[in-house]
């Protein structure tokens, strides 16, 4: 087991524990934020045939020549075809072919003049304006044809994603799977945020109720949460059967510093789980550990709330990322100036909330790993340093974007 490593060395050994879980097959609308797992390409052509861009005439640019209001050319009406309809027969010289947008275009026309520049008749009609082969004519394959790419591996797939594979007809696609994540949080202090009136010496538990909303904003739909008592045999016993089912990581809150009810150090040994590491040289939630059972991962973090807040974001979406394989669960790095500052020290790596505004970082100057409400609106991580002083206004600093 290693102990007191930096962050990149924590990040290192969750992603070399784990493998991508792999990929499965989902529906189109599934698909929405998933990221693909396999290249996407066009069955047909799209349009699949040569259609109208507008409501009009399909006639030949050969028949219109000095067409105008002055010197209208009349043409005979064959036929009217309506979007999903297919023309009967072609347009011939003379002729003309009454159709509506997104029809199919029939044989002969090169082009389609709309019915504001003609009389609109129905048997014959007068055009009042000469086109060019190929004016107003949407082409078969326009938008793709078939064979080629319509959406690479790796992309997360968005609402026009969505619309493309509508049209080209595929109901289903290939995704990286993602796992499926159940949450514990330990503590005989802790009681279910729904018991009234709140019992005396006791809080409401919240890191399974925020850590499984944040899996859950990270994209994560298959996400569970529990709360249980401080009973070494109880928790290792209920670490294995969630392990055991249905659930690809665990993410555990409380219980991992060296205190007397921190029970971990007993729980782990009780599974035969192969604790990777304990404690990582960072501030708050220093003494996060990292177990495997039976290859499944276990992140266990602190029980103060901002300390398990800032080190799911630190470790447990690098080792979203590993299990996934999708570059999505990384956390974009800009430089930034602080607005305000911060008195203390950093005599280890420190990560403070902020909140980005205008192009600078505020602190919210509440920065206890036990307080939560300061880290409504926070949408960044300040990382400090170890060795910096104190901050001042203006400093210049590296933010993690959540």
């Amino acid at each position: 087991m290693r102990t007191r490593i930096s962050l990149e060395e924590a990040v290192a050994l969750l992603a070399g524990s784990v493998s991508p879980l792999g990929v499965e097959m989902v529906s189109r609308s599934d698909a929405l934020g998933r990221t693909l797992a396999q290249d996407v390409t066009a069955p047909l052509d799209q349009p699949p045939f040569d259609r109208s861009p507008l409501d009009g005439y399909a006639l030949r640019s050969a028949d219109l020549a000095g067409a105008s209001k002055a010197h209208p050319v009349t043409l005979k009406v064959t036929e009217v075809v309506y979007a999903g309809g297919v023309p009967s027969q072609p347009v011939r010289p003379g002729e003309a072919i009454r159709i509506m947008t997104g029809a199919m275009l029939p044989e002969g026309c090169d082009c389609v003049l709309q019915h504001e520049r003609t009389n609109n008749g129905f048997d014959t009609v007068e055009i009042y304006q000469a086109l060019r082969p190929h004016d107003n004519y949407c082409d078969r394959g326009e938008d793709y044809r078939a064979g080629t790419q319509l959406l690479a591996a790796g992309t997360v797939v968005d609402a026009a994603a969505v619309g493309v594979l509508a049209s080209a007809g595929i109901g289903q696609v290939s995704v990286r799977r993602r796992p499926k994540v159940h949450v514990l949080s330990t503590g005989d202090e802790v009681v279910s945020p729904e018991v009234h009136p709140l019992p005396a010496g006791k809080i409401y538990g919240s890191n399974q109720e925020l850590l499984a909303a944040r899996l859950r904003e990270l994209g994560l739909t298959d996400v569970s949460a529990a709360l249980i008592a401080d009973e070494p045999q109880t928790v290792a016993g209920e670490m294995a059967r969630i392990l055991s089912g249905n659930c690809d990581l665990l993410i555990t809150t409380g219980g991992v510093s060296a205190g007397d009810k921190d029970i971990f150090h007993q729980v782990l040994p009780l599974m035969a789980a192969d604790r990777i590491f304990w404690k990582v040289e960072l501030k708050p939630g220093t003494p996060v550990m990292f177990s495997l059972w039976h290859g499944k991962p276990i992140l266990s973090l602190s029980g103060n709330p901002f300390a398990a807040a800032a080190t799911f974001e630190l470790l447990a979406r690098p080792l979203l990322g590993a299990l996934t394989g999708e570059a999505r669960f990384e956390m974009p790095r800009r430089i930034v100036k602080v607005s305000g500052g911060f008195p203390k020290a950093s005599h280890v790596r420190r990560f403070l909330r902020g909140a980005l505004r205008d192009g600078q970082v505020l602190l919210t100057g509440k920065d206890s790993s036990g307080m939560l409400a300061s880290l409504v609106g926070c949408d960044c991580l300040v990382d400090i340093p170890a060795g910096s002083g104190p901050l001042e206004d203006g400093d210049t600093v590296s933010v993690l974007l959540l």
